[in-house]
């Protein structure tokens, strides 16, 4: 096979993509992907040498090591970046880094570096040789399935950890205990020696560091821009030329409003970007109009429709069409060939947006799709701000139930469940949800209850952590000793490695009875499955009736 990739949700025949990506990505670059990650564990090996304190003495060069190892694994993520020329560079900056530091370590007298003798510690390319050596050291050269699916489990909750670590070091938070952590997990596949009981420890410890990373980012995001507020978020248009922002990095928002000020230039979110609606800063912008269209996935047909300019700032990027690829500018780790890029800033200055705000200029207004508005803001501190009410609702029997149904979406009709479930939820139940997921019944009208909208959005995938923190609220509240005794079920949809993150976080925090769909991870082999069924009684997703049944009751 030209390569192999199983690691999102719409991987071919839930088992892999051995020609091209699902996603969009070519073979080679999927190759490249995995070479990067290769040679990132080469690098690690000598890094995780130095410990904490010997770092302290170079913190600066330390510190752009672990921005690069973060921003590495987070180009690797479905639907980030496409551009071939981003990941050679990448693979050869990291040999470089690689070899500084072996240089550090021999300076430092320490010996015997376990693996200092492996093949990803040692190896060189070229640019001839580049494509043949990185289809030689993907997913299928351990052989053992289980280790298999154990190793990509916790390589792809890393990654996930490293793009929320990215958001939260953008933000000026230290995100080092995070990055060892990160060094120890890769090293660890590629220890043979290690039992399967192990890597199970090493996949819950995953998730000890998911929490740890989540909580973070939520701590970054709301000391800089204010707790999120229920907000009413307009979806209709207005006649000025526009911009439209994807993906999820706040600095990138904070930073296209305050240059699009007093220009005439309009700025709508899109997709994950929705939830910047709901911060206290953002609203000071009147040129903020709200938000234009749906889900990542609908990009093809919104992007052509808006007519104006366009930021990625991360995943979720699909494949530009012609028509409007003239119109995209990607930022941060994203990319695709023939789009035209923003680069980083110099430290402690704003990147420069002014090429797509001149562009957005000569562009016309955006094509109304939709009118009204849709509500959200129900991050942990207003939910919590709502517990008087919320617990009396729930001590007087008027809500029964709330069910998570956090996570990600996709473009296959098979996600229709996740609208049906939410239609056929009993009147008494009151859905949590974060991340794309919610565009699958955010805009439904089910109601409230006493007050209580029966659809609370906590805002990104990136804010899953505030579902945990409401829970271990609840719990608290309801004098609980266990978090499954609480009125809370899950109905959780996957796509991409962040929600492989949160679902580790949940498991960490001792979260059973998950259902998972629209399919269980290609990537679990079925003794992992029954390691996750045993003790955390994980089942995918059946039917919305039977489902209901199950969750409800």
């Amino acid at each position: 096979m030209s390569m192999f990739c199983f690691q999102c949700q719409e991987t071919i025949g839930n088992k892999g993509c051995t020609i091209n990506g699902a996603c969009g990505k070519k073979k080679d670059v999927a190759n490249l992907q995995d070479l990067l990650i290769y040679a990132l564990k080469g690098l690690v090996i000598f890094r995780s040498q130095a410990t904490l304190e010997v770092r302290k003495e170079y913190a600066e060069t330390c510190n752009g090591f672990d921005k690069f190892i973060v921003e590495s694994l987070f180009s690797t993520i479905t639907n980030a970046n496409f551009d071939r020329g981003y990941f050679i560079k990448a693979i050869k900056e990291t040999i470089k880094m690689r070899e500084m530091g072996k240089a550090k370590v021999a300076e430092m007298g320490i010996k015997d570096i376990k693996f200092a003798d492996h093949d990803a510690a040692n190896f060189t390319i070229t640019d001839e040789d580049i494509d043949v050596k990185a289809a030689t050291v993907g997913i299928l050269t351990t052989e053992n399935e289980d280790v298999r699916s154990l190793r990509e489990l916790i390589i792809i909750g890393v990654k996930g950890m490293a793009a929320y670590a990215d958001h939260a070091l953008h933000l000026g938070k230290e995100i080092k205990e995070i990055v060892m952590f990160i060094e120890k997990a890769l090293i660890a596949t590629l220890d043979d020696s290690l039992s399967v009981d192990e890597l199970i420890a090493l996949v819950m410890e995953t998730g000890k560091y998911s929490v740890e990373a989540m909580a973070t980012l939520d701590a970054a995001n709301t000391e800089t821009y204010g707790h999120p507020e229920i907000t009413s978020v307009n979806i209709g248009v207005r006649q000025n030329p526009a911009i439209l922002i994807s993906g999820h990095d706040l600095k990138d928002m904070e930073e296209l409003l305050e240059q699009t000020k007093g220009t005439g230039v309009d700025v709508y979110t899109h997709g994950e970007m929705l939830p910047a609606n709901y911060y206290p800063a953002f609203k000071k912008y009147d040129n903020f109009v709200g938000n234009y269209g749906n889900s990542w996935w609908l990009q093809g047909e919104e992007f052509e429709k808006f007519n104006g300019a366009i930021i990625l700032t991360t995943n979720c990027l699909v494949t530009p069409k012609n028509s409007y690829k003239d119109r995209i500018f990607t930022t941060n780790n994203v990319g695709f060939d023939g789009v035209k890029h923003i680069a980083a800033a110099e430290k402690g200055q704003a990147k420069d947006f002014s090429a797509v705000i001149e562009l957005a200029k000569t562009l016309p207004a955006p094509t109304e799709i939709e009118t009204g508005s849709i509500l959200g803001g129900f991050a942990h501190n207003q939910v919590l701000a709502l517990a008087d009410k919320v617990v009396a609702a729930v001590k007087s029997g008027a809500i029964k139930k709330f069910v998570v149904m956090a996570g990600c979406d996709g473009r296959h009709k098979s996600r229709n469940y996740y609208t049906d479930f939410a239609e056929a939820l009993p009147k008494d139940t009151v859905i949590l949800t974060a991340g794309c997921a919610k565009y699958r019944y955010n805009k439904l009208n089910l109601g409230d209850i006493g007050g209580i909208p029966r659809v609370l959005d906590a805002g990104q995938c990136n804010d899953s952590y505030s579902l945990a923190l409401i829970a271990l609220k609840l719990k608290e509240v309801f004098g609980l000793d266990d978090i499954n005794d609480l009125p809370i079920v899950y109905n959780i949809a996957w796509y991409e490695q962040k929600a492989v993150t949160v679902l580790l976080a949940l498991l960490y925090l001792g979260v059973k009875n998950i259902h998972l769909g629209p399919t269980l991870p290609a990537f679990l082999s079925p003794a992992v499955v029954d390691v996750l069924v045993k003790n955390f009684n994980i089942a995918p997703i059946t039917n919305v009736e039977d489902d209901i049944k199950s969750l409800i009751g």
